[in-house]
């Protein structure tokens, strides 16, 4: 492990704008995610520019293209009942942005200065089915610190409003909650199966603060753990790591490694058990308290083998305009 020697936090103004320019066989986006305050419900939604994790795009950059804005997603989970599943990969003909609006398709993001609201008017898949309502973000506080996360500068992460409240309102399905939130963002210029095996990410709120782990393992050889402290007033501090947890694989068989203090993590539920990745509901303990927290790992090995792109597609449809 090469530790800190190649993450580079930098104060970059607000730094997230939708209109970012984003390279050639590249990839931006935005996630939130999600659980209610009851313990029952949970979201994850992601704007994609350059959708990293479809097989339309993958295989566009093999053949030699890889055009970021001919391939966008607006990305939406439910977990807990009623759960949905929306990613539809849509073409450059339904994108556009501004600095505070993103456009992907029906749906949208809007930034105002204090809160991101998304409109989500999707199609579910693999069976079709409506998915509609708003999701409104308010953080605490938006953070300026960016991290790289490999050794050559080609893939960055900037933890945006660790510390969040959610209202969501859906109309398809009827469903109203809210509770603590997450905001963030990746950019890059690269496939991330070019440069990493994998990674696992965990975001745990806290009374006072949220703590955050992020784990890479790339492919030059070295790895990076961040273990971070993100206050109420939205500053980012590093803290040490703590012991390394292996919780059960999934039924996947894909490995949910973690870090927390005592060796202390289990894994509540399983939020999205998928063939390269999966989301977690955890109880673990960082910061010196019990937590409830999303774990996510991720196969990159797993998502470019052949058989993914031909299991995908029925996950991931792409309209023909």
């Amino acid at each position: 492990m090469d530790g800190m020697t190649h993450n580079t936090p930098a104060t970059l103004g607000r730094g997230w704008e939708f209109d970012r320019p984003v390279p050639a066989r590249g990839y931006r986006w935005w996630y939130i995610d999600a659980l209610s305050d009851d313990g029952l419900h949970g979201i994850t939604i992601i704007a994609f520019i350059g959708t990293v994790f479809s097989p339309w795009y993958a295989l566009a950059r093999r053949g030699g293209g890889g055009d970021p804005e001919n391939h966008n997603c607006m990305h939406v989970a439910l977990y807990g009942s009623p759960s949905r599943w929306a990613m539809t990969d849509r073409r450059r003909g339904a994108l556009s942005r501004d600095a505070n609006t993103l456009r992907i398709g029906p749906s949208s993001a809007h930034w105002d200065g204090t809160a991101l609201t998304v409109e989500i008017e999707e199609r579910t898949a693999p069976i079709p089915g409506k998915l509609r309502g708003r999701v409104v973000v308010r953080p605490d506080a938006v953070s300026t610190r960016a991290f790289q996360l490999d050794s050559d500068g080609r893939h960055h992460w900037h933890p945006i409003a660790a510390r969040s409240r959610v209202e969501v309102t859906l109309t398809d399905p009827a469903l109203a909650w809210s509770g603590p939130a997450y905001f963030d963002s990746n950019w890059g210029s690269a496939p991330l199966e070019q440069d990493f095996f994998g990674w696992d990410w965990c975001r745990a709120p806290l009374p006072d603060a949220t703590a955050i782990l992020y784990n890479a393992q790339r492919r030059d050889g070295t790895s990076q753990s961040l273990a971070l402290r993100v206050a109420s007033d939205g500053s980012v501090t590093d803290v040490p790591l703590s012991p390394e947890v292996e919780l059960p694989k999934t039924l996947w068989r894909i490995a949910r490694p973690t870090r927390a203090e005592g060796g202390q993590a289990r894994v509540v539920r399983t939020l999205v058990d998928a063939p390269f990745y999966s989301r977690s509901e955890i109880r673990t303990r960082l910061l010196g308290r019990e937590a409830t927290a999303v774990h996510e790992s991720l196969s990159l090995d797993r998502f470019a083998s052949p058989a993914m792109y031909a299991m995908l597609p029925f996950r991931v449809p792409r309209p023909l305009r």
